[in-house]
């Protein structure tokens, strides 16, 4: 997505989950999709979702990475420092190698492939480090889309699949359940030894849920 990895970063990006989910739109419009199968994790989660609530129509199935409907959530203490003028930029500022693989490692107990680690540090050009800053300012409360979205997807009732690390330090697993409350078919996975990055940390583990499922709503 714009702003992130090796994306374009324009400046004039509307960095919101508003604007994130318009782009969204925009490429599923140019590729000619008419229906969608969204996997969503972190920040995709309310693009993907914001989107969906829009066109539901369009919408074919969700699978869920470690992100939802969160009603209650409350930013972790690393957003807290992103959302804090001039604290955040020096954190951005100070961020090195080492630093920074120290908190991603120590957030997942399987740990992270050091080359992981590594092309993520890469990709955490000051273009990125910007998008972060102004996408976390803008979400003042993430637990709000439980309120505006919640009583559209209870009535989509569309096939989800839910899978989730239990050792997210930044999205507690607590959450993975919830997800019955807004999509009531939805089949949950928890991964006990994963982290944030349960694709990453244990790819055999999400391939075996999320293949099939996919495989499923595709045939249909």
């Amino acid at each position: 997505m714009p702003g992130f990895g090796q994306g374009d970063k324009p400046k004039d990006l509307e960095y919101t989950v508003e604007g994130y989910a318009r782009h969204l739109g925009g490429v599923l419009n140019h590729l000619g999709v008419r229906r969608a199968h969204l996997v969503l994790h972190d920040f995709g989660g309310p693009w993907g979702l914001a989107w969906a609530a829009q066109y539901p129509a369009r919408l074919a199935s969700v699978v869920l990475t470690n992100i939802g409907i969160m009603p209650g959530y409350r930013w972790h203490s690393l957003a807290r420092i992103w959302r804090t003028p001039i604290l955040g930029e020096l954190f951005q500022a100070t961020t090195t190698r080492f630093g920074f693989g120290f908190l991603i490692q120590r957030s997942n107990p399987r740990g992270l492939p050091e080359a992981m680690v590594d092309r993520m540090y890469r990709d955490l050009d000051w273009g990125t480090k910007r998008a972060v800053l102004r996408l976390y300012r803008a979400t003042n409360n993430p637990g709000q889309m439980a309120e505006e979205l919640g009583t559209i997807f209870r009535q989509l009732d569309v096939p989800v699949l839910v899978v989730w690390g239990a050792a997210d330090p930044f999205v507690p697993v607590r959450f993975a359940e919830r997800q019955r409350e807004f999509f009531p078919r939805a089949h949950i996975v928890i991964l006990e030894r994963s982290g944030h990055w349960p694709f990453v940390d244990d790819p055999e583990a999400v391939a075996g849920a999320l293949i099939p499922f996919l495989q499923k709503q595709t045939q249909r």
